[in-house]
């Protein structure tokens, strides 16, 4: 085949990959097709498109060829920055993969063999993302107050304003806690704890004062506010993607009179590779924690020190 003519073949089939792209965000369709299968099969394309000399330059061709979708997405307004930042450390290896894969072929019949064998696995991830159950993730983070478990259980079940994040994730458009309140007190109470993008309601389960607070979530906001040079987007994946499932707080007393403060989540996403994403969404859910637990030592530590 002359150069002129495969790389014609080759834009068309990139035009097809993107546009099954295109559709599976569309559909709200978040998994190993979107961030395994096509970044490796633009990957195994340019190599096959451009013929790299080196092995090394396959593969830096199929990390470049990766990246190019993902900026026509933000470009499009499909996604956001933020979203696209977080899929490149998983996206860009597999299309280096593809590449280094596809140079290190063997040529002829075999090559075509694997390249079929590789469009087979469409229908089966495809399958996976759709039908395949969401598990449920827990994160754990606890700090030290130097304050009596009465005085931190105040502060727990509901507190004042927090200040302004000066995180660059939370400025950047991660959504992040700014108040809590309840109505109600003991178990069928329900407390609202609101967030930059809107309020998670809470009713509560267990209400053991001064020890434990666990609360379901009935209602969550967005995980995010999208970064796009269209301004505000609404991608599928900000709605029903991050659910945060329950919660609580425990409260351990210490032998100096001090209290133990752990804060947990139960959560799930309704993103694939599941393992590669919750690597991002517990990193996330860990600094929420950390700022709600944080401000909740700073009240409770103050309100100890007025009382001395």
């Amino acid at each position: 085949m002359s150069p002129t003519r495969r790389y014609g073949v080759g834009l068309g089939v990139a035009a097809l990959l993107i546009a099954c792209g295109v559709a599976l965000l569309r559909m709200g369709t978040y998994g190993w097709t979107l961030f395994a299968l096509l970044p490796f099969l633009f990957g195994v394309l340019a190599s096959w498109i451009f013929r790299p000399s080196t092995a090394e330059r396959a593969a830096a061709i199929g990390a470049v060829t990766a990246i190019a979708p993902a900026c026509f997405l933000l470009i499009g307004g499909l996604e956001g920055a933020i979203c696209i930042l977080m899929s490149l450390p998983l996206v860009v290896p597999l299309g280096a993969l593809g590449a280094w894969l596809a140079y290190r072929a063997e040529p002829g019949r075999q090559t075509a063999r694997n390249v079929t064998m590789l469009l087979l696995l469409s229908p089966a991830t495809l399958a996976w993302d759709v039908k395949a159950p969401p598990p449920v993730f827990e994160v754990r983070t606890a700090i030290t107050v130097a304050a009596t478990p009465e005085q931190v259980w105040k502060r727990v079940v509901a507190f004042s304003e927090l200040p302004e994040p000066q995180e660059w994730y939370f400025r950047a458009g991660l959504a992040y806690p700014m108040r809590a309140r309840i109505e109600g007190l003991g178990p069928g109470a329900i407390r609202y704890c609101e967030f930059s993008t809107g309020p998670f309601v809470e009713p509560i389960e267990v209400w053991d004062e001064p020890r434990l607070l666990q609360f379901r979530v009935t209602e969550n906001p967005a995980p995010m506010h999208e970064r796009s040079p269209y301004g505000h987007i609404q991608p599928k994946h900000l709605h029903g993607y991050l659910v945060s499932e329950r919660g609580q707080f425990r409260l351990t007393k210490l032998a100096n009179g001090h209290t133990l403060l752990e804060g947990a989540t139960w959560y799930q996403h309704g993103l694939w590779p599941a393992e590669y994403w919750k690597w991002w969404s517990d990193a996330i859910i860990h600094r929420i924690h950390l700022r709600v637990l944080s401000h909740v030592r700073m009240l409770a530590e103050r309100e100890s020190n007025q009382t001395w």
